[in-house]
């Protein structure tokens, strides 16, 4: 089985490893093409001397067969490798051990090579298994198998375990997303519901990996970051389905592993637990220190995995959409004689990152006492809804969001005099500048002047009011927007 006559595959295998690296190029008909003739070719001999070169071909190619390929394809590239098993995975052999016994996914990296290698015996070679081995009908019909498992998962026996395709891609691309750098095509909200979706459909022995994916989005949901409720009500639905299967489980364990604690991390190992392939590659990979399969995926510990995920989805879901609370801001910002603390109101809108856990509430709690404001205060309390929506992060949720549109819109829409009744100018709001002039104009006499102080006149015109409410107003009506 050396020295075969395979015209150009010092090309072919290189191409074959282009289309297994850009797998998900879709529907390319040169790739399309490339499977065809490695197909036919061997479905015309299966057991026959090529059948090394022709297997290991669609092993490399067998990921563009998991994507979007030409019509007629897959069950074509099927049946020729069933026929190669059948044909090969009988004959004798003195063999102990077969390369393909060990063949993983990042073997398929140095595949191209290797398959020209085999094809000439006068080629250096530099595997640790010898050339025989690799020739060897069993390990032909071996690689035969693994093809037809990357094209259709659990196709096929007696072959390493391998995370499907699939679950790569999906892994690639919650890794982006919980990153915080989405693929271009990235839909956020359906990568998230579609994992939701996973978890409701899950079989009996993936649902554990499932409900791990969801606990590592549901972070990435209640960030801020997903502006759209449904989401999270997908993500609370899955869990309260899920959660009964996992009720009144019991162990033996005298404690739990400590599951992954970042997004990505959490992620990739649920997606890996979620299949039968990827369940094989975690225990044939993991340390000896690392938890077993049936420690980690323990249902006791699944129990108190999805509670956890499923208090803090309901709780985050009411502060992001529901009807806030902000009552306890009056402790916070108000002083024992009911006037403001304009000194760590001040103090809390400077556009600093340790002030952004202040930032929803605060904006929220100034926009509700607006109306009912004296005019002193009015200024104070606009200007504080105004910026707290520039240091919120990553934006203001819809629960505030609201609320401070419906003040913006009215104060926008109040009437205002041609020319203002003051000399001096308006308050400089770039880079909240005006934050210095604050305390003074609200309790000059406790607060001296920071330079030149503005007249009072200047931070109560309606014209300045105004100019405030229609900058606020730009950026929340387009978060609206979103929110639909």
């Amino acid at each position: 089985m050396t020295d075969l006559d395979i015209p150009h595959l010092d090309e072919l295998a290189p191409f074959w490893d282009e289309i297994r690296e850009d797998y998900q190029d879709s529907r390319n008909d040169r790739y399309d093409q490339a499977v065809r003739d490695c197909v036919a070719l061997l479905a015309a001999d299966p057991g026959g001397a090529s059948a090394p070169i022709w297997t290991l071909g669609l092993v490399l190619m067998a990921p563009y067969l998991t994507w979007l390929p030409g019509e007629g394809l897959v069950s074509p590239a099927m049946a020729a490798l069933e026929a190669t098993d059948t044909a090969l995975r009988d004959r004798p052999c003195a063999h102990t051990s077969h390369p393909y016994l060990r063949h993983d996914s990042e073997g398929d990296e140095y595949l191209a090579e290797q398959v020209v290698a085999l094809a000439d015996d006068t080629a250096e070679w530099e595997e640790d298994r010898p050339r025989d081995e690799w020739l060897c009908p069993r390990n032909v019909a071996g690689f035969a198998r693994i093809a037809r498992d990357i094209i259709e998962p659990g196709s096929a026996d007696a072959i390493p375990p391998r995370l499907p395709m699939e679950a790569a891609g999906r892994i690639d691309t919650l890794a982006a997303l919980l990153h915080g750098y989405p693929k271009p095509w990235t839909d956020i909200d359906d990568e998230i519901s579609s994992q939701a979706r996973n978890l409701s459909l899950a079989e009996p022995e993936d649902r554990a990996g499932h409900l791990m994916v969801v606990r590592a989005v549901a972070w990435y949901a209640v960030s801020g970051m997903v502006r759209t409720k449904s989401v999270l009500d997908d993500l609370v639905e899955a869990l309260e389905e899920a959660l009964p299967h996992f009720a009144g489980a019991e162990c033996g364990h005298a404690w739990h592993p400590a599951l992954p604690a970042t997004g990505p991390a959490a992620a990739e190992l649920g997606i890996m637990l979620s299949s039968r392939g990827g369940r094989g590659v975690y225990e044939g990979t993991r340390e000896e220190d690392e938890a077993s399969l049936e420690h980690v995926t323990c249902p006791v510990l699944m129990a108190e995995t999805g509670e956890e995920s499923l208090k803090l989805l309901r709780e985050r879901r009411e502060l992001l959409f529901g009807d806030r609370d902000t009552s306890h801001a009056d402790a916070e910002y108000l002083r024992a004689d009911g006037r403001l603390d304009i000194e760590k109101i001040t103090e809390r809108l400077d556009d600093k990152s340790w002030n952004e856990p202040y930032a929803d509430d605060l904006g929220l709690w100034a926009a509700r006492r607006y109306e009912g404001a004296d005019a002193r205060e009015r200024p104070v309390l606009l200007l504080t809804a105004w910026q707290a929506t520039k240091i919120s992060y990553p934006d203001p949720p819809a629960s505030v969001v609201r609320d401070i549109l419906a003040t913006l819109r009215a104060v926008a829409a109040a009437p205002r005099p041609e020319r203002c009744g003051h000399e001096d100018e308006h308050p400089a709001l770039r880079y909240g500048e005006f934050r210095a002039g604050l305390p003074h104009f609200y309790a000059p006499q406790e607060y001296p002047p920071a330079g030149e102080p503005l007249s009072a006149e200047s931070w109560m015109c309606p014209r300045f009011a105004g100019t405030v409410a229609e900058e606020g107003l730009r950026a929340l009506e387009r978060l609206a927007a979103k929110d639909g």
